[in-house]
This record gives C-alpha cells, sequence and structure tokens, in this order.
C-alpha cells in the first residue's frame, strides 16, 4: 500500500524529532497503521542544520509553500509556531485538501473556531494531541476516553516554566527572581519569560481543553489570565505551613450560569498528587461524572515527548484516510451541530476559596474588626494563622483561609479592611482549590 507522505512545516526541537521517531520506530507505526508513513519534504529556516537531521531522501527546502501545495503530501505538520503565517499556511493547506497535524495551541485558541470550520467544510481532518501537555494524551483521553462522562471541571499544571520556577522556590526558598534566572540558565524559561510566567501559555492550553471537555468553541479572549510573578517566599512558606502547596494551575468548571476559565497561582492541599507535580512535568486532573477523578501526567514539552503525540495523530490520520468524514471523530468531542456557546463567567462570579495574607498592627481589637467585616459579607473563615512580630516591629502578618465564597464579595471585603487603620499595605489574595469533587 501506498505510504502516507508527510510534510513538514518546521524542522526545530519537535520536527527533527518526528522524522527520528518515524525513522526508528517505522515498523512499529506501520503495522499499527496499516501502511508507512514517510516524511516527504520539510520547509525550514535553516537548511544546513535540518539537512544534517533529516533522513537523506527528506526534500528540504526554505518555502513552506511549496511544502503545502505539494500533490504529493497526503498531511501537513505545522510546527512554525505563531498565529498569523500559521493561519495562513494552514488555512491554505486545508483548501489543497490536505490533513493537518498541528502542535500550535496558540493558533487553535485565537483562531481554531474558522480553521474548525474550514476543516470540517472541506471534510478533511485536523488533529492537535500535541499542543496541550507535550507527550501527555490528554486530548485523545477527553475526546475519546472519557465520552460516557459529563466532565465536570478540569484543573492542571500545563506550563512547565511556572511550574520548575514554584518548585524551586519552594524546595530552595528562592524568591521569584532568583528561580526564574535558574530556569533561563538550565533552558526551561526564555529570555523573554512572559509568555510563560504571566499565564498566556496555560491559556491557550486550557481553552482547547474547555472546549472538547464542554463542546463549546474556543473562547480564549475571555479567560482569565493572572501570572507567578509577584508571588514571594513567604506566601510560598505560609502555604506550606498550613498544608498546601502553590501551583499555576489552569482550571475550567461547569457552572449553572457558564462555565470558568481561568489560570493562576492556586493553593492545592499537599496531600493531593497534583501538588506533588515538580520540576518541568505537567499534570491535568479530569472530573467526570461516572469515572469520578483521573490524572494524567508526564513531560509538557521537548523534542520526542511531543514528536509522539504528532506521531500518534499522524497515526490516527493514516487509519482514517478512507473512511466517510462523518463517521470521523468530532474535532472538538461533540458534533458540530450539536456544539453550544456557554458564556464565560467573569472572575468576579468565581466561587471557590482564598487565602488573604494582611499586614496588621499588633493591637487589641484588630482581628474582631476583620471578623466582623467578613462576617457581614457572609464568608466564612476555614484557618488563621498570626506570625509572631519580627524585633523591633509594630506590624505582623495575618494569613486567613476561607471557605468558598464569591469572588467579588472577597474584593469587598479585601477594600473594607485595607480601609482600615490599623492595617499597613494591600493586602495579598491567592485562590485555593480543594479538588474534592
Amino acid at each position: 500500500m501506498k505510504p502516507v507522505y508527510v510534510g513538514l512545516l518546521g524542522f526545530g526541537t519537535v520536527g527533527s524529532g518526528v522524522a527520528k521517531v518515524l525513522a526508528r520506530n517505522a515498523e512499529e507505526i506501520s503495522r499499527r497503521a496499516g501502511r508507512a508513513i514517510e516524511v516527504k519534504r520539510a520547509a525550514v529556516r535553516n537548511i544546513e542544520k535540518a539537512k544534517a537531521l533529516a533522513p537523506a531522501d527528506v526534500e528540504i527546502g526554505t518555502d513552506p509553500l511549496a511544502v503545502v501545495d505539494d500533490p504529493a503530501v497526503d498531511i501537513v505538520v505545522e510546527l512554525i509556531g505563531g498565529t498569523s503565517d500559521a493561519k495562513e499556511l494552514v488555512l491554505r493547506a486545508i483548501a489543497n485538501g490536505k490533513h493537518i497535524v498541528t502542535a500550535n495551541k496558540a493558533l487553535l485558541a485565537e483562531h481554531g473556531n474558522e480553521i474548525f470550520a474550514a476543516a470540517r467544510a472541506k471534510g478533511v481532518m485536523l488533529a492537535f494531541e500535541a499542543a496541550v501537555a507535550g507527550g501527555i494524551p490528554i486530548i485523545k483521553a477527553l475526546r475519546e476516553g472519557l465520552t460516557a462522562n459529563r466532565i465536570e471541571w478540569i484543573a492542571g499544571i500545563i506550563n512547565g516554566t511556572s511550574n520548575f520556577i514554584l518548585s524551586a522556590m519552594r524546595d530552595q526558598g528562592k524568591g521569584f527572581d532568583e528561580a526564574l534566572k535558574e530556569a533561563q540558565a538550565l533552558g526551561y524559561a526564555e529570555a523573554d519569560p512572559t509568555f510563560d510566567i504571566e499565564g498566556h501559555d496555560a491559556a491557550h492550553k486550557l481553552t482547547i481543553l474547555s472546549a472538547i471537555a464542554f463542546g463549546t468553541p474556543m473562547q480564549y479572549e475571555h479567560a482569565y489570565l493572572e501570572g507567578i510573578s509577584k508571588l514571594t517566599r513567604e506566601d510560598i512558606a505560609y502555604a506550606e505551613q498550613l498544608g498546601y502547596r502553590i501551583k499555576l494551575l489552569g482550571i475550567t468548571k461547569r457552572r449553572p450560569q457558564g462555565i470558568e476559565l481561568r489560570v493562576h497561582p492556586t493553593l492545592v492541599p499537599a496531600k493531593k498528587i497534583l501538588a506533588n507535580v515538580e520540576g518541568v512535568m505537567n499534570a491535568v486532573l479530569v472530573n467526570g461524572d461516572a469515572v469520578g477523578q483521573t490524572l494524567y501526567s508526564g513531560r509538557g514539552a521537548g523534542s520526542e515527548p511531543t514528536a509522539s503525540s504528532v506521531v500518534a495523530d499522524l497515526v490516527d490520520i493514516a487509519r482514517l484516510l478512507t473512511a466517510d468524514p462523518g463517521h470521523r471523530v468530532p474535532y472538538l468531542a461533540f458534533q458540530p451541530d450539536r456544539m453550544v456557546d456557554l458564556p464565560v463567567l467573569p472572575i468576579e462570579e468565581v466561587e471557590t476559596s482564598y487565602y488573604l495574607r494582611l499586614k496588621a498592627h499588633d493591637r487589641p481589637g484588630v482581628m474582631a474588626d476583620i471578623t466582623r467585616i467578613l462576617a457581614d459579607l457572609g464568608i466564612s473563615i476555614d484557618a488563621m494563622m498570626q506570625k509572631e512580630p519580627q524585633s523591633g516591629e509594630q506590624v505582623v502578618d495575618i494569613i486567613i483561609l476561607t471557605h468558598q465564597s464569591l469572588e467579588r464579595s472577597i474584593d469587598t471585603a479585601i477594600n473594607l479592611i485595607e480601609s482600615l487603620p490599623t492595617i499597613s499595605g494591600p493586602i495579598t489574595k491567592l485562590r485555593l482549590e480543594n479538588l474534592d469533587n
């Protein structure tokens, strides 16, 4: 049987990994797919570097249009990143009847609705397992393995750079800036780490997971983003003393009024498996009504882990090349005519628990004033810790953990407490998730 021919857009870390895995495991992959899968040509920036890594029979060039317009190419694998050029090339490949595999989470989160519509109209397949959590097969689990379930919520550590920094802050007592420099020195963080540490990367991935879980369009523009750059070693330590660890979580939940779609630092009970995912590892916790909680963990980036997901998508497409488009698994798990446009709730409408750290003058009556404000707003205290004043200081740290409360009420309480003459400086607010049900 004729091989399935692949055209690569990009031959960097992941592209070279794809070629390597396809060559090394050619016999195994052929047995699974029912036919050989071969890289026919690739568009690259550095021809000499690519030729040193690619198999000898791969046509190497710098023009991506030569790949997407080649009639011999069955599947285009987009690995160039970004959104503008990638979008144009993917749409052109679709118009040419090519099937698509992409690892580009930004492209899908921001332009997925248009791209899926184009692919559906042309009857081509579009696969994107590598776009979320590298080598972890979370897309396939949500789209196929958990189809019997009504997904209630997802919580994930889906950015390895931020997780490495938070692990270094907790394990080594480092401040944020020092931990970031270590991540950059080890190659885990870019020279400009904004995309990772401020939550953009995680929000792109979460947008995709949410759309598959709940059968909604991509709604990245409505996601709430809060990064880790303002976290202090004090908050990391206080959370630990209270039995929690701070992780940058992507959280999406089904609510009666809509869905939550938020990325922010989160206190997680230290006994939970998710709290113990360290370094650059990723993990996604999914709660379904029938199966309960399932956890998917592994390397979220890297050449061969990500290539593993790309090649798995290639095998899936190879198996289904002759299948009627109506019998294929829908791109976002739900049939296109059964998608629902659920609203994303604003952060003020989120209901969760909270960690509050405030600096108060060590005087009688301070705690009474604080607890009265919280009680008047219906906010219940779960735990409280007051630190001893440092030598010569007149203010002390007070840490409060609340039960579940509406964010709007918490923000009102913070404003009222900060206006008290006994409170010094702004209050630190972090969200807390117990991940129980």
